[in-house]
């Protein structure tokens, strides 16, 4: 039995991967956060809420479907809009369609700050990811990231291998 409970558990070897890729993650993330916001004033989040906002259809979506687009809970998006809305990013106004809910839409100064924060951010992610990869390295990284996205469910078009599914 203990035998048993010992190979359901991660090895240390596993763990020092493991451990390795969520330290490594979370310095990348900050450092990009801070590179954002030093150079645009705009937070991660900003950022998150601004890109969704300039891909999806008319620049607007429900509070509801954008919330779901960038993995955050509604409540934490609401008031994260409302801070947004304050510094003129994005305006809210009561559905169209008359149902319940909340169409957020992105600004002429939203817009112009997304595209302002966009280049530099781009460039920090060239300097503190993609350069320090090898090609081998960034497919490896992609093969891997594929495969996580698969098991979790984030890839309904994916296989078991994190291959896109034909």
């Amino acid at each position: 039995m203990v035998e048993e409970r010992r190979r359901s558990t991660p090895t240390p070897e596993q763990l020092r991967i493991w451990r390795g890729f969520v330290e490594t993650s979370a310095t990348l993330r900050d450092r990009l956060g801070a590179q954002l916001q030093n150079s645009s004033s705009l937070s991660s989040g900003d950022y998150q809420v601004l890109l969704a906002l300039s891909e999806a259809p008319g620049h607007a979506a429900r509070s509801s479907e954008l919330a779901a687009l960038i993995d955050w809970e509604r409540s934490r998006l609401s008031h994260h809009l409302g801070r947004m809305e304050k510094r003129g990013l994005v305006r809210r106004v009561p559905a169209a369609d008359g149902v319940h809910g909340v169409d957020v839409h992105l600004t002429d100064e939203g817009a112009e700050a997304f595209r302002a924060a966009n280049v530099p951010h781009l460039r920090a992610i060239r300097d503190l990811f993609v350069d320090a990869l090898s090609a081998e390295q960034l497919a490896a990284v992609d093969e891997v990231t594929a495969a996580l996205r698969a098991h979790l469910g984030l890839d309904a078009d994916a296989d078991a291998d994190g291959r896109p599914s034909e």
